[in-house]
């Protein structure tokens, strides 16, 4: 009987600060001189995005020369970070057109499991990009065979699944702490280390949690990413053509700092405790993986790769001149 009464009243004290109406984001509400800028970077930044992602994805179905495992796993890369940025973007956007800068509890939620679960794909996806390169360069004879159809559905969709599964968890986790009417968020969105302040309760064992699960979805993706590189940069090295050496580092060094520039940040932000994390720069750390990173991401694979550049021409041809 009182297990049931304590238990009602824990279901009553969740859904009380739960059914608060908003959050107030603050951003750089005492900085007003940075909102100009930061809308301009936003306003840019997100055209860029989904611009350079969108053609990508185009150029990556329509030409069927790029119909291959590589190119299948970068368009997923493509429509990942474009729901990426659109998670967070368009509520930042408003928020610093207006002088309220709030946003429901319902939209907090979704973008907390949304933002997560897009940010933990995205990891499992590089390393799965990574073993795909490991295969072509260093086992180029047996490549159709290992990289076929099926193995490629089955690693994308448990690179979607786990990466959901993880932010349900995650969430839940972060969520469900009590914050005692503390409804302002020091930041642009709703993220894990800034609701984690909200708590007033200790966040010590909970941090433990997530911390356990970041390392599974940062540190033994990156591990395994480190380890492909190693025996691809084993096996490049002896590649006799000079031709042949420079096409391999070019298409792998593209991944590279994709990487480097996407898991260093994010190892920066979630393998620490939120309370050692300097506000302001851990603001501007999240900005750049959060919506810098998807807007590079095009950039760094169509640029530096020759094959994509010739599909982009042969789509744009075919598109303007109607050519078959």
């Amino acid at each position: 009987m009182f297990l049931g009464v304590k238990n009602k009243t824990v279901i009553m004290t969740w859904t009380n600060e739960s059914s608060s109406k908003e959050f107030i984001l603050l951003g750089f509400s005492d900085r007003p001189w940075l909102q100009m800028p930061l809308l301009v970077v936003l306003v840019i930044s997100y055209s860029f995005t989904i611009f350079g992602n969108v053609s990508i994805m185009m150029v990556c179905i329509l030409d069927p020369k790029l119909h291959t495992p590589m190119y299948f796993f970068l368009t997923n890369l493509s429509i990942l970070d474009l729901c990426y940025t659109t998670s967070t973007v368009p509520q930042m956007l408003v928020n610093i057109c207006r002088n309220k800068k709030t946003i429901s509890y319902g939209g907090c939620v979704t973008q907390l499991i949304i933002f997560l679960a897009l940010g933990a794909t995205e990891c499992l996806l590089l390393a799965v990009m990574s073993f795909d390169r490991f295969v072509a360069i260093c086992r180029p004879l047996h490549y159709v065979v290992i990289m076929n159809q099926r193995l490629c559905l089955r690693m994308a969709a448990f690179s979607w699944f786990t990466g959901f599964s993880n932010s349900v968890l995650q969430s839940c986790l972060t969520l469900y702490r009590p914050r005692c009417g503390h409804r302002e968020v020091d930041h642009f969105f709703c993220e894990v280390p800034a609701l984690l302040k909200l708590s007033c309760a200790d966040t010590k064992p909970i941090e433990a949690e997530l911390f356990f699960f970041s390392v599974l979805i940062l540190l033994i993706p990156v591990t395994l990413i480190l380890i492909s590189y190693s025996f691809i940069a084993r096996a490049v090295l002896k590649i006799k053509s000079a031709e042949g050496r420079r096409k391999a580092f070019g298409t792998c060094g593209s991944h590279m700092i994709v990487v480097s520039l996407f898991f260093g940040t994010g190892i920066y932000m979630y393998l620490q405790p939120p309370s050692s994390t300097s506000k302001d720069w851990g603001k501007m750390v999240s900005l750049f993986y959060g919506i810098i990173t998807p807007m590079l991401n095009p950039l760094i694979y169509s640029l530096r790769n020759k094959d994509m550049k010739e599909a982009f021409k042969r789509v744009m041809s075919r598109i303007l001149f109607h050519k078959k």
